[in-house]
């Protein structure tokens, strides 16, 4: 049976790896993430896994390729300068194919910026963590519960398409502590008939490689991962849709944001606007079908993120010019507000019922 328990959103993170099926964690100390990596250490060695502080952020990503290599499931986690410092090894492990699942609790920047909550890495993830070209399937929870849902389902997804998954939280939400059904045990993992494990002359012999010194051959590979990345975007969209039935106005916030957004929400159809809230789970594939179906009724599209305005690219994209996309964020650690956002809420309504 499922537990419900009282936790603290990196426990969780951590938890939920373990009960899919993770037993190998590279990681480095930072905030806002450490208690993650603090309960990876204490519960790994109890579950027969292997838990391992290396000595910089590009080790334990490079300690992850090789776990990842061998058939394992494995995880890092980081906040946002660490996982700046993780790139190279997950662009070595998309050109790989290989599997992984990357936690970013993420904080203020650029640089060191703060130890507060931030969107501000955005960017980094959806455009692509790393050189060359590539994706990852990257999920954004808003919830502590969902925290342990998309843990769990990040490493089917990588497992199922052979590509790095990220979950992008913030500060906010990795401690915040709230009730969470935990998952019973995932015992049921897929065979890896690619994977590094000796072949004993009853197979090929299986290399994990990104280099490819023949332009040709890499060339074909990428467009083959970018076939599956085009399956990835036509059944992997997630979103949650809250009163955008008959919404003028549509609000979209992603994370820790969208649960401030959804009180301003309310509070704005208290006061007869028509708003309604859509949530981006997944950010990469971005949710662009469950955007333009709003598009026949909405007159207005404001997006509010903790950053200075990066998601509402995507949504500009989706909406095509069909209606104006205006954006309200706060930087740096600072949290919005749902009075902030209910006043913005306002004012485009006023400005497109002109």
């Amino acid at each position: 049976m499922a537990e419900k328990v009282l936790m603290k959103g990196n426990e969780v993170l951590a938890e939920s790896a373990i009960r899919a099926g993770c037993r190998f964690f590279f990681g480095y100390p930072i905030t806002p993430q450490t208690e993650l990596s603090a309960y990876m250490a204490k519960r790994m060695p109890k579950e027969g896994g292997t838990f391992l502080q290396a000595e910089s952020e590009i080790a334990a990503i490079n300690m992850v390729y090789g776990a990842s290599a061998s058939g394992a499931r494995v995880m890092t986690s980081s906040s946002s300068p660490g996982i700046s410092l993780k790139s190279e090894g997950v662009s070595y492990l998309a050109g790989a194919d290989l599997p992984a699942v990357i936690i970013n609790v993420m904080r203020g920047g650029p640089g060191l910026g703060s130890i507060q909550p931030s969107q501000s890495d955005y960017w980094q993830a959806t455009r692509a963590l790393g050189h060359g070209d590539f994706q990852m399937v990257v999920y954004a929870p808003s919830t502590v519960q969902e925290m342990a849902d998309y843990v769990y389902r990040a490493f089917d997804i990588a497992d199922k398409y052979r590509m790095p998954c990220m979950i992008m939280a913030d500060g906010m939400l990795g401690q915040m502590m709230e009730p969470v059904e935990l998952r019973e045990r995932k015992t049921d993992l897929p065979a890896k008939p690619w994977a590094t494990t000796g072949h004993q002359h009853k197979r090929e012999h299986n290399v994990a490689n990104s280099l490819y010194l023949t332009a040709e051959e890499l060339d074909r590979l990428n467009h083959e991962r970018f076939e599956r990345y085009e399956e990835i975007k036509a059944t992997e969209q997630l979103s949650e849709q809250y009163l955008c039935e008959d919404a003028d106005i549509v609000v979209v916030a992603f994370g820790a944001s969208a649960r401030i957004a959804r009180n301003a929400v309310r509070a704005a159809r208290e006061q007869g606007v028509k708003v309604g809230l859509l949530r981006p789970i997944t950010l990469w594939p971005f949710p662009v079908d469950a955007v333009r179906a709003t598009i026949p009724q909405a007159k207005g599209y404001l997006c509010v993120e903790m950053n200075m305005g990066q998601m509402v690219e995507d949504v500009r994209l989706a909406v095509e010019g069909q209606a104006p996309v205006e954006f309200f964020g706060r930087t740096g650690g600072v949290i919005p507000t749902p009075n902030e956002v209910l006043e913005n809420i306002i004012a485009l309504n006023e400005k497109v019922g002109e």
